[in-house]
């Protein structure tokens, strides 16, 4: 059975009586619904109610104008179609309805073709924006079942097979000949990469998804670095790498996700190791001014060529030199960084010569004065 389609709804807000009669035959006359009211309190009680799909509003009513009804049609519904029609058409008025969320601009007297062209118009409009808000969605909704899915069906077969292997690998199970062994550690290497790729990849999709806004609390910039950087330490050491904190006078509160923000600097800092010459340094710097807290990332490794530069926060970009093919990475670390750095309203930023090292610059905004600390 075909079902019916429903009758797009107009309303009409003009305290014309002859106006609002006229409107509603050539509605009625072409297959609409149509609904009338004689002021701008009237109309904002049918909006509410109704929800129409378009309005025709006029500009010059007694008691709410329809500025005021167009600024606060946009507030119920954004996406209810507006349009004004009005016998003082001037180009100020024209614009201010315009900034006002009007859709088109009708100067009476008018025709009713005139009429007809602006409603289909407008209504055509409107299914471009629904369909955008259902595919929108419906985007959202496929994100968030593939990150489940992800999530459960991929990372706990991989977690256990890896699990097996280090059993196998323990002798646990009996003993391994060397060519055995060594395939095992081989295909043991590639399923951590792949198990690093997946962790990162969810980490983009729930950025993506914003879930850092609402775990956001003043803490301390200074305790976070040096918690981060105690636990870079043997990786240093193992890098033969050095590593330095310079710090501020004062300690003042960045507001922020710990977590999130503790895998920016976790990053930062194990590629400036990573990347770094041997016997290198990394210098770890905080900095304060009016509103930010920047720390600076600074090593004297290898470099990245100015023509890389711009790509480098983009996903899965890596530098192709031979010099890195050592470094193992999924390349959506720095792009992680920066998501991550910009849901908290701050910036990231590098600058860098090749074979004379990088600086990766993060600000912060400070946390207000009058916020309680956690």
């Amino acid at each position: 059975m075909k079902t019916l389609e429903k009758k797009p709804l107009i309303l009409v807000i003009d305290d014309d009586e002859s106006m609002r009669d006229s409107c509603t035959q050539i509605l009625t006359k072409d297959g609409f619904q149509a609904e009338i009211a004689k002021d701008g309190s009237s109309g904002l009680e049918k909006i509410k109610e109704n929800k129409p799909d378009l309005v025709l509003i006029d500009l010059k009513m007694p008691g709410i104008n329809g500025l005021e009804v167009l600024e606060r049609t946009n507030e119920i519904d954004p996406n209810i179609i507006a349009v004004v029609i009005t016998g003082y058409a001037t180009v100020e008025s024209a614009v201010e309805a315009m900034k006002k969320g009007a859709y088109d601009f009708l100067p009476k007297p008018f025709t009713p073709d005139e009429l007809r062209i602006i409603i289909k118009r407008g209504l055509e409009r409107r299914k471009l924006i629904l369909e955008t808000e259902s595919l929108r969605r419906e985007k959202k909704l496929i994100e968030e079942n593939f990150i489940t899915m992800v999530s459960h069906q991929l990372r706990s077969p991989l977690v256990a097979i890896l699990q097996y292997f280090e059993v196998i690998l323990g002798g646990m199970v009996g003993k391994t000949s060397g060519k055995q062994k060594e395939m095992i550690q081989k295909a043991q290497s590639r399923l951590e990469n792949l198990m690093n790729l997946i962790t990162d990849w969810l980490d983009v999709a729930r950025l993506d998804n914003g879930q850092i806004i609402d775990r956001l609390k003043p803490l301390s910039l200074k305790k976070l670095i040096k918690k981060t950087l105690e636990d870079m330490r043997p990786i240093a050491k193992k890098n033969n790498i050095s590593l330095e904190l310079r710090l501020s006078p004062r300690d003042e509160n960045v507001l922020g996700d710990e977590e999130s923000l503790k895998q920016v600097f976790s990053n930062l800092i194990t590629n400036a190791i990573g990347y770094n010459k041997p016997k290198g340094k990394v210098v770890i710097t905080i900095k304060e001014n009016k509103d930010f807290i920047a720390t600076e990332i600074q090593d004297t490794g290898i470099g990245i060529a100015e023509e890389h530069l711009p790509f480098i926060f983009d996903q899965f970009y890596r530098v192709s030199r031979g010099e890195s093919q050592k470094i193992k990475g999924t390349g959506l670390g720095l792009s992680i960084a920066k998501k991550i750095v910009d849901a908290h309203g701050g910036s990231i930023q590098v600058s860098s010569a090749l074979g004379k090292g990088s600086t990766f610059s993060v600000l912060l905004p400070k946390a207000e004065k009058d916020t309680l600390t956690f």
